[in-house]
């Protein structure tokens, strides 16, 4: 079974809903929950644009091109990115690559989550350390 950031979500707000999601089941859907998913969206949306206004076309990675890519030295943005290690995968909203001081030393992936409300919860930074979590395994430091 793949576990998802979704799935991680679900869990830190509800332990039975994450249960029932891992199954398959779908629940019924409120107009909060939709007004939220839409909110959230638009923010990301709005961020990655932001994000990529100051940067070279060469220097953006959109969507999940390959390892290959991932890897290269080139880019410094990634957005909409999925990374899967093991049986976990997180679809990460946006990441920088910030080169290495000397040669033999990682480059450092820094993780970054578009929350519309501005205010983090432990739930958005135990998301985001999920996320922090998938960049190291994708780079071999874990």
């Amino acid at each position: 079974m793949m576990i998802t950031a979704g799935i991680v979500e679900a869990f830190l707000k509800c332990p039975t809903k994450c249960y029932l999601r891992s199954l398959g089941e779908v629940g019924t859907e409120n107009a909060y929950a939709n007004w939220a998913r839409a909110q959230n969206e638009s923010y990301r949306n709005d961020g990655i644009k932001r994000l990529t206004e100051g940067t070279a076309p060469d220097e953006c990675i959109i969507g999940s091109p390959g390892t290959t890519n991932m890897k290269a030295p080139k880019w410094r943005l990634a957005m909409d990115y999925v990374v899967r290690a093991q049986n976990l995968e997180s679809s990460l909203h946006a990441v920088e690559r910030i080169a290495s001081d000397g040669r033999g030393k990682p480059a450092q992936l820094i993780p970054i989550r578009f929350i519309f409300s501005n205010k983090l919860s432990l739930d958005d930074k135990r998301l985001l350390a999920f996320d922090a979590r998938q960049c190291c395994k994708f780079e071999g430091l874990i």
